[in-house]
């Protein structure tokens, strides 16, 4: 199957086992431009499994996985899919705690970072301007020069936000934001996804089902690697299959 003109990304009757276990199970997903989608499900769902899959980490036995309309995954490694514009952001934040906040972005910009660029780079005008607009959208324009070592769990989290933003990806993957954030961090990380989804595409992950009612967005519920169930909050909150397999529990 043909996906839809317009589809950023495209996921058909795609299969991965591991050790005869089904992580995915035929599993399909349609992703909009411009939309953010959550995506739920216990653990075991095929939650990781699908973003190993379209981040190029895990390799399908069987589907199609398409980017852009143009883009065929599964034949391009990990690198030539981060170039396409696919950037993800695991659980827990990966920064360079030596370094400050500004500096940990200035090193994420996308730019020619081969050795002789990077020897001879200096910093333009436009490179800074970009680094104040990340730090004043993450929240973290008044701790720019201090060490990212020294930031809190939450603040950590949204450098690393910030730092795929400075890749300037097409979609963003984010695995469990919400994770181990106080709740008014909670709230404002809810609030910075939705001002990034205006110029990004963005698939989150996670189980804080509060967080993802915030969020407001498309929910789609996986259970043993194939969708169970996909809608509002409330019309997935409300499947008694989703409440059986996760939710009751």
């Amino acid at each position: 199957m043909k996906p839809a003109t317009g589809t950023l990304l495209y996921l058909d009757g795609v299969t991965v086992s591991f050790d005869g276990f089904r992580a995915l199970n035929n599993l399909s997903l349609l992703i909009e431009p411009g939309e953010m989608r959550a995506i739920i499900g216990p653990n075991g769902a095929g939650k990781t499994t699908m973003m190993d899959v379209v981040t190029g980490k895990t390799r399908p036995e069987s589907g199609d996985v398409m980017f852009d309309n143009a883009h065929d995954l599964t034949r391009l490694d990990e690198t030539e899919i981060a170039e396409l514009g696919i950037g993800r952001k695991f659980q827990k934040p990966t920064v360079f705690d030596s370094h400050t906040v500004f500096d940990n972005l200035d090193l994420a910009l996308k730019c020619d970072r081969r050795a002789r660029a990077a020897l001879w780079h200096r910093q333009t005008a436009d490179e800074r301007r970009r680094i104040d607009e990340i730090l004043q959208l993450v929240r973290l324009s008044p701790v720019r020069d201090r060490l990212a070592g020294s930031l809190s769990h939450g603040q950590k989290q949204w450098l690393e936000i910030g730092m795929l933003l400075a890749q300037d990806p097409k979609l963003l993957l984010i695995d469990e934001p919400a994770a181990g954030m106080t709740d008014a961090e909670t709230r404002q990380t809810a609030e910075l996804l939705k001002e990034i989804q205006r110029e990004h595409t963005v698939v989150v992950v996670e189980h804080d089902m509060s967080f993802v009612r915030d969020l407001n967005v498309k929910v789609t519920c996986l259970h043993e690697g194939a969708v169970l169930a996909e809608g509002s909050i409330d019309q997935v909150s409300a499947n008694e299959r989703v409440v059986e397999v996760y939710l009751g529990r």
